[in-house]
């Protein structure tokens, strides 16, 4: 399992900013998923063992401590996901990795997050729409500011600063609206103001964002 999952992170480094194609994307696809099974058979050198192959396997479960068997994985679970996500979207390794990890931190479910980014910014960090907003969640400044004060707007053309305060205004979001997220959605595309007047004026602030983030949560692979 140990060399297995080397391979697997060895196979992940090697997709970080890589330039993409369709014919890369699906052999990385293939190559992952083959690697992470491999992964879970001990090797290739155990599966073709036959019986003395599944013996082997009952001896590691048996000697390993758990903690270990437990980590490795969950670690291989991680490298599969960063994978997937890498050839889904057709993105680096390395932005699949720090969506997952930042969402995960600031309380987004990952799958919500890669949603939203896909959404907002198609994965482009240096996008800037026509009212300003700028970056990976395509944030407005003066909402940055208000989660990280200080923050300029070159700042938020930094992957991670955008992502981090991108999905804790959304994490906001969701509070405010009692874990609606639908409404914390259009809250992030239309303005919490704008949400908030709707409702209490009886309207329904749907306008399809929502909903468009959502299917885009699941990718096809």
């Amino acid at each position: 399992m140990q060399s297995a999952l080397l391979k697997l992170q060895n196979e992940i480094q090697a997709r970080k900013h890589r330039r993409w194609d369709v014919v890369a994307t699906a052999r990385s696809a293939v190559l992952g998923s083959g690697l992470a099974i491999a992964a879970f058979l001990l090797g290739i050198r155990a599966a073709d063992a036959g019986a003395e192959g599944g013996t082997l396997m009952r001896q590691f479960a048996a000697s390993a401590p758990v903690g270990v068997v437990d980590l490795q994985a969950a670690q291989i679970e991680h490298l599969k996901r960063v994978t997937e996500n890498s050839s889904a979207y057709g993105i680096p390794a390395d932005l699949a990795e720090r969506i997952e990890q930042i969402a995960l931190a600031e309380g987004i479910d990952p799958k919500l997050a890669f949603g939203l980014v896909a959404t907002e910014s198609e994965f482009n960090r240096h996008a800037v729409s026509p009212v300003g907003a700028v970056g990976l969640t395509q944030l407005m400044p003066s909402t940055a500011r208000y989660f990280r004060p200080g923050v300029d707007r070159e700042a938020l053309f930094d992957r991670d600063t955008n992502l981090r305060v991108g999905f804790r205004f959304l994490k906001s979001l969701i509070e405010k609206y009692h874990g609606n997220v639908t409404l914390a959605l259009l809250a992030y595309n239309r303005g919490p103001e704008k949400v908030d007047s709707i409702l209490r004026n009886g309207g329904d602030p749907d306008n399809g964002y929502a909903r468009l983030v959502m299917r885009k949560n699941f990718p096809k692979r």
